[in-house]
């Protein structure tokens, strides 16, 4: 009698293994091999360990479901896992065989309880239907030296095939990041696998300067949002504080109880905004909460509520930069650089502005900006050029509005810099002489078309640029790559360079981290696995069900039901919690 599992041997080509190892388990001949599947996909979705269905508690709960149920063993869902990987690492490489464009990579360090390093590499690219993927293909522990993590990366890379099909690699700003990005521009390079000789290679993790931006600003309003947060924990601490809030509420009058009240998450600008502006609303009723409650001593005073109105505002367009670089969709480098651009002109205007705080926040801020926007601000331009909404004239703008004296010298710059760009994809098809054969009514007249361009000198880069923007107010919503796989059979060589350039990703984290702290932290029963375990599982996940780990989701604690008691519903409840 064969094991019960062995109607899955397509997902797990090493079987035989397993079935010698449990030939003579008579736990192995008991459970209900359709369960295998399902038991594999919770652990994964849920980030379960192995031994989750040998634990007592869900033991007596499937119990209740049904006396007769034998779950899979541990060692057959792990058996199982290990083969869906190879399974999908397959896949995947197969997947990247055949993408038409280039790869580019991202790096984000993790560390174990035990300060093991954990290396994520990831792919970014654009697939052969025109859509931006990311794809997990690495998650292993390393020496954190740049060398180690340099001749691990390659052999990575060759692991997987696309060694020479790199265009860049995105990292945070720290010395040992850039010693390794120079160390993997040479081995790189020393293959032909980089455009340009590596000139386009590096780019800077916009996700963490923007982040050390607003962390900047922030710093000189800290005492004023550190009493908003902990008059809002006053509240939330007590069912006798929260009372004597709403007994305020009721007094003061004219407030909104429905409101809700919201602590801030850590490095959050988006949270830090809502929990100022939900603070705003209640501030007649924090500033008379010490009538109705002695222990209540944090209330901001009248200046710095001022000082909160002002912020709200100005924090709007960083929000809105968050938002972005946090969407379930990465978005392109064009539209990075509008936002980004959006972040300046609020900074200029700030340093004008009468509050001297709050200038004295932009001016800290614009600091730290010049520095990010001079160290990465050619990928993103570059990448607006390729937006047929914007080209050099919308650009133009943007530039000239900032510092119009320095307009004509950054686009001339950016314009050298995309020829040569061009150049290395230009094709040499057009003047080989090689006649194409005719499948349809229009071949002859593309092929005369693409003739006379090659006649006139003028190159697809050429004729895009000379072709009028498109109007954003009939394309506000347009997908650029969509338009460049509508216009790849005229711009062939032009739509190659525009779906690498697109693809560039502006983080190194993940699209649900709003930010890049530069390490992440595993959990404790995740340091107990071993190291192949742990790239198994990960990837595994990632592949099926795009996302990596949940260990670092942060609690949104808006308050909404200790907001929901305003209504009375613990009327006549004493006592703390």
């Amino acid at each position: 009698m064969s094991p019960p599992y062995a109607d899955f041997r397509p997902l797990m080509p090493h079987v035989q293994i397993v079935e010698e190892e449990f030939e003579s388990d008579e736990e192995v001949d008991q459970f209900d091999a359709q369960f295998l599947p399902i038991c594999a996909s919770m652990i994964l979705q849920n980030d379960f360990p192995f031994d989750y269905f040998e634990r007592e508690t869900t033991r007596n709960f499937t119990r209740q479901l049904n006396p007769n149920l034998v779950l899979p063993p541990p060692n057959v869902i792990e058996a199982y896992v290990s083969d869906l990987y190879m399974e999908e690492k397959l896949k995947l490489k197969q997947e990247l065989a055949t993408v038409p464009n280039r790869i580019s990579l991202t790096f984000d360090l993790w560390t174990s309880c035990t300060t093991e390093t954990y290396i994520c590499l990831t792919a970014h690219f654009v697939d052969a239907d025109w859509k931006l993927k990311s794809k997990l293909l690495n998650f292993c522990v390393v020496l954190d030296t740049p060398a180690e993590m340099c001749e691990r990366t390659i052999e990575f890379l060759n692991d997987w095939g696309i060694e020479k099909k790199i265009f860049s690699v995105t990292l945070d700003q720290s010395p040992k990041n850039d010693i390794l990005q120079e160390e993997l521009k040479t081995k790189l390079g020393l293959q032909n696998g980089l455009v340009c000789d590596g000139e386009f290679f590096h780019a800077r993790c916009f996700a963490r300067m923007f982040k050390l931006i607003v962390e900047e600003g922030l710093k000189l309003v800290s005492r004023a949002v550190c009493k908003i947060r902990e008059s809002i924990w006053f509240v939330k601490e007590s069912k006798s504080s929260r009372q004597n809030f709403r007994k305020c509420v009721e007094k003061v009058g004219g407030v909104d109880s429905s409101a809700r009240l919201h602590l801030d998450m850590f490095m959050s600008v988006n949270s830090t905004r809502l929990m100022l502006e939900s603070a705003l609303k209640y501030r007649g009723v924090f500033e008379s909460l010490h009538l109705y409650d002695d222990d209540y001593k944090s209330c901001p005073s009248t200046e710095e509520w001022k000082r909160v109105e002002r912020i709200c505002p100005f924090l709007l367009p960083f929000c809105e930069t968050a938002n972005m670089i946090n969407g379930t969709a990465r978005p392109t480098s064009s539209r990075c650089f509008l936002q980004v651009w959006k972040v300046q002109c609020v900074l200029v205007d700030t340093l004008e502005g009468e509050d001297e705080v709050i200038k004295r926040m932009a001016k800290r801020m614009m600091n730290k900006f010049k520095k990010y926007w001079n160290e990465y601000s050619d990928i993103l331009a570059l990448g607006v050029v390729l937006d047929p909404r914007m080209k050099f004239s919308r650009l133009a703008y943007c530039y000239s509005k900032l510092d119009p004296s320095t307009c004509e010298q950054k686009l001339q710059k950016l314009r050298t810099k995309l020829y040569m760009l061009f150049d290395s994809y230009s094709s040499k098809s057009t003047s080989s002489g090689v006649q194409r054969p005719i499948h349809d009514l229009f071949d002859e007249l593309k092929m005369h078309h693409q003739q006379h361009v090659t006649e006139t000198g003028k190159s697809q880069l050429d004729i895009y640029l000379d072709e009028p923007g498109l109007d954003f107010g009939s394309y506000e919503d347009m997908d650029v790559l969509q338009w460049w796989k509508n216009n790849n059979d005229r711009f062939p060589d032009l739509s190659r360079l525009a779906c690498n350039l697109l693809s560039v990703p502006i983080t190194t984290v993940a699209s649900n981290s709003e930010y890049c702290t530069g390490s992440h932290f595993f959990n404790k029963y995740k340091d107990r696995m071993l190291p192949m375990d742990m790239e198994t599982r990960i990837c595994t996940r990632s592949w099926l069900y795009n996302f990596v780990s949940n260990d670092e989701e942060d609690d949104d604690d808006d308050f909404e039901e200790m907001m929901n008691e305003f209504d009375g519903a613990d009327d006549g409840e004493d006592g703390d919690e």
